[in-house]
């Protein structure tokens, strides 16, 4: 299930981690890494429709894409 995804992502270097992190606010715990920005990206893609497969398999609701956060 690939979904055109509209939910914001914060992408940022990680020292500790030593990789790309992209986090998806509005997505409780949803968030990837990556070796690149690109790579970071294209997993965080891939683990929001994971994360809506989920939900929906677990009858869950699913937060509607608000667009650019507040706080971002």
């Amino acid at each position: 299930m690939k979904t055109e995804s509209r939910y914001e992502i914060i992408l940022y270097w990680s020292d500790e981690d030593h990789a790309f992190i992209a986090e998806v606010p509005e997505l409780p715990g949803c968030a990837a890494d990556g070796r690149t920005y690109a790579e970071a990206l294209a997993n965080a893609e891939r683990v929001i429709d994971e994360w809506i497969e989920v939900a929906t398999e677990l009858n869950r609701p699913i937060p509607k894409p608000r667009g650019r956060l507040k706080y971002a």
